[in-house]
């Protein structure tokens, strides 16, 4: 488990991807075939043009099956940095089996560890091995260099691969986007940036795709595992369709401009549900905060429609919700007074949310408390007109 921020504020240390791991144990396998040179450490180019080094830790030669005196390639292997990310793969091992081959090219495999993309959608084909196509670059690039160094004329059979990389891609989305076997290498910038919100708006609007291109018309995004868990039940979804966007609904909402789907699910808690019904598109507490004066505009609209409170009644009410600690609080009050707050707060979010996304996306809003138990929704999807 991922240790605990400390209280004192520290600049955060970056790290480097899968993708820069797998090109370094490529070019100090280049190195070790064509020079006898094992060295420790090796530099490498990333997109952006800095240079950067990595420590490698095992080399391997590969004999050539009919005879054990034959190098037929190298595996060299190194251990990944992520820097101050929680990546799932910091501190694994990566490793390439590089093989000199006749025909001149690189051709990319997929080693232990390492998955194969089996649905549509992505950057890569069905079938492929899970390799982006940023870091092949990266790889085919170093390999060129040191071809021509070496005035090699053949090729290169490239197999990258992640020791106990089948059981940390548990820990990944690669399963709901169609990648088996094992995890991604992975990079645009050769570089992990510490909790990168990039890096999660990529996989939202990657998980969309997949989707989207394997026929789902009904996608449901969830702030966190208790909605995803409550909205999975309510419409017995399986894993594709269903986006962790956290608390980026902005990215989410923004991304469907292009109307990939027909219906789109929100679930969160009242909370972020409340921020996203005040126009907010950014959940986290670290961007936006809950306006009590909001909430206590949508209370008063619930009490104009009541007449078993006269004046001040109202007014004592709207001042309480003006000053509660939490919209919890407010949830509560409302619940005292038989008012669906939280039912028109998912109303007001899906009245937002709807002028983001394309015309042909319709759009409800499911709000859950603290248990996990959905408490209020926008009108449903199955009472509209398609």
């Amino acid at each position: 488990m991922w240790q605990e921020s400390s209280e004192t504020s520290t600049e955060l240390r970056s790290g480097l991807t899968t993708g820069s791991c797998a090109t370094a144990c490529c070019v100090a396998a280049c190195r070790a075939l064509f020079a006898k040179d094992y060295p420790n450490a090796v530099d490498i180019n990333l997109p952006r043009g800095q240079v950067v080094t990595l420590t490698l830790t095992d080399y391997r030669t590969l004999t050539d099956a009919g005879s054990a005196d034959k190098i037929q390639g190298v595996r060299v292997a190194t251990i990944k940095d992520a820097g101050d990310d929680p990546d799932a793969t910091h501190g694994a091992t990566v490793f390439v089996e590089l093989r000199l081959v006749q025909q001149p090219g690189v051709v990319f495999k997929a080693a232990q560890g390492v998955g194969t993309v089996t649905k549509t959608g992505l950057l890569l084909d069905v079938g492929e091995p899970a390799i982006n196509p940023v870091p092949r670059k990266m790889i085919q690039e170093h390999l060129q260099r040191y071809a021509l160094m070496h005035d090699y004329q053949g090729g290169f059979e490239v197999s990258v691969g992640v020791e106990n990389g089948e059981a940390i891609a548990l820990k990944t989305m690669n399963g709901r986007l169609g990648i088996i076997g094992g995890l991604s290498i992975l990079g645009t910038t050769g570089i992990v940036r510490p909790f990168s919100c990039a890096a999660y708006i990529a996989s939202i609007r990657q998980g969309v795709d997949v989707a989207s291109a394997n026929g789902a018309t009904h996608i449901a995004a969830s702030t966190g595992s208790s909605s995803e868990d409550a909205i999975r039940k309510l419409y017995q979804l399986d894993e594709m369709r269903l986006i962790e966007m956290g608390d980026f609904v902005g990215a989410l909402l923004k991304h469907l401009k292009k109307g990939q789907v027909d219906q789109l699910s929100i679930c969160g808690g009242f909370g972020k549900m409340t921020k996203l019904a005040q126009g907010e598109l950014d959940l986290n507490s670290r961007s936006s905060s809950i306006d009590f004066g909001f909430i206590a505009q949508c209370f008063a609209q619930l009490l104009d429609s009541h007449s078993d409170y006269d004046k001040e009644q109202k007014e004592t009410l709207i001042e309480q919700v003006k000053s509660a600690n939490t919209s919890i609080d407010a949830l509560n009050l409302s619940e005292q007074h038989r008012l669906p707050l939280a039912a028109l707060i998912c109303e007001k979010a899906q009245q937002h949310a709807q002028k983001i996304v394309a015309a042909n996306v319709q759009v409800e809003v499911l709000a859950i408390n603290r248990k996990g138990i959905i408490i209020a929704r926008s009108q449903p999807l199955a009472d509209r007109q398609i």
